[in-house]
């Protein structure tokens, strides 16, 4: 049975279970290059605990999200978070890459359950316009934890090691579920029992796949986090090991970052209300394109500083924080019936592009700024082409 859900209760779960996803990347990045010596591991190695996690987590919620429109939303929930925290343990023992690679996949699996969950929670909660607006809170929320997570996973990494920063990505899994348990309801009023049929299912998938407004919104958040992909993937090599800053430094130099990011999430909340969600993106295209163009600017023309990829990455940010929300809202806006499964199509397109951007930074990184950068110069590119043509085209 459904209960009513306050705002404040509603975007403080969105907040923790949107928020597994830095959690489950940003806790780790410091650690990364330690880790990746101590298991011996290759660069290329060492980008699949990333890039493996993501493409388990797109293609977990194509099943995650009809099973959620079939049984609701609490089961799939605490079953999701139960396995995170499993998986979560078994990175913290892990004694090769291989076998940390395999644990990540489940997490990444697992951690799908939270984020499909979220956005069909959102739009069993609100419509479209509002349920932004509520998402811009949540997302503001994510960006404290993304805010505090390089940071702690910096400093746990520099006295502990790589294993208490995986640790601690366990805690916070706990912690989750935890909260899902004992706080939060059933938000689905009504469940589709043909929801997870194969035949339905598919005509659902194709129906949602075909429409303008998801295609819009959905190219939108895959383009803007292919950006974010790109940083969260070689930020920490190019940080810790091309301008020599301490895992806690570079924890420091993302926790900028999210400060441009929640900082974005808190002008998006008054922009929808003066703008819309239409005007939101496109003033944000403006933040995400300078950005990508500074950076790529600088490195061509030689520039080598911590700098000049700290200002670039708080630009794009800042025009992420204005994105992520009017998407994670869109997506889901024309299928209150099958928000789930809108939800699962548009996960699986993110972490396609996030899959295939980890595999060429594990050949692409060369010791040099010039990948990263011309990465997140190409994805803001293509943020501000889908912001200023498709979203202005399809959405009303």
């Amino acid at each position: 049975m459904t209960r009513v859900v306050s705002h404040t209760l509603a975007a403080l779960s969105l907040a923790l279970l949107l928020g597994l996803q830095p959690v489950t990347t940003d806790v780790y990045l410091p650690a990364l290059p330690d880790l990746t010596r101590e298991l011996g591991a290759s660069m290329a190695g060492a980008q699949l605990t990333m890039s493996l996690l993501i493409l388990s987590f797109g293609l977990a919620q194509m099943v995650w999200g009809p099973v959620a429109d079939r049984f609701g939303r609490r089961p799939v929930l605490l079953t999701g978070l139960t396995l995170y925290l499993v998986a979560s343990v078994g990175c913290v023992l892990a004694a090769s890459i291989e076998t940390l690679i395999v644990w990540r996949a489940l997490q990444g699996a697992a951690m799908a359950a939270a984020v499909v969950c979220a956005r069909a929670v959102l739009r069993d909660l609100y419509e479209p316009v509002q349920g932004a607006q509520v998402m811009a809170l949540a997302l503001t929320g994510l960006g404290v934890i993304a805010l505090l997570g390089p940071l702690m996973g910096g400093l746990l990494a520099k006295f502990w090691g790589w294993r208490a920063s995986l640790s601690a990505v366990a805690l916070v899994g706990a912690l989750t579920l935890v909260w899902v348990l004992t706080l939060l309801p059933e938000t689905l009023a009504r469940r589709n029992p043909a929801a997870t049929r194969f035949g339905p299912l598919l005509a659902t998938w194709w129906a949602i796949a075909r429409h303008p407004v998801f295609i819009a919104w959905a190219l939108l958040v895959a383009c803007t986090y292919g950006g974010l992909f790109t940083l969260l993937a070689g930020s920490s090599f190019i940080y810790i090991d091309v301008l020599g800053l301490s895992p806690a430094a570079y924890g420091l130099a993302m926790a900028v970052g999210s400060l441009a990011y929640i900082a974005g999430t808190a002008v998006c909340r008054r922009w929808i209300r003066r703008h819309g969600m239409r005007g939101t993106v496109a003033r944000g295209a403006g933040f995400t394109l300078a950005g990508g163009a500074l950076g790529a600017a600088l490195v061509l023309a030689g520039v080598e500083a911590t700098w000049v990829v700290l200002v670039p990455q708080c630009l794009f940010l800042f025009g992420h924080g204005l994105h992520q929300p009017c998407g994670q809202a869109g997506v889901v806006g024309p299928f209150p019936a099958a928000a789930g499964a809108a939800s699962a199509l548009a996960g699986l397109l993110l972490a396609l592009v996030a899959f295939g951007i980890g595999r060429w930074l594990g050949v692409a990184l060369d010791g040099t700024l010039l990948p990263l950068m011309l990465g997140l110069a190409f994805w803001s590119a293509a943020t501000c082409l889908v912001a200023w043509t498709l979203v202005q085209r399809a959405v009303r």
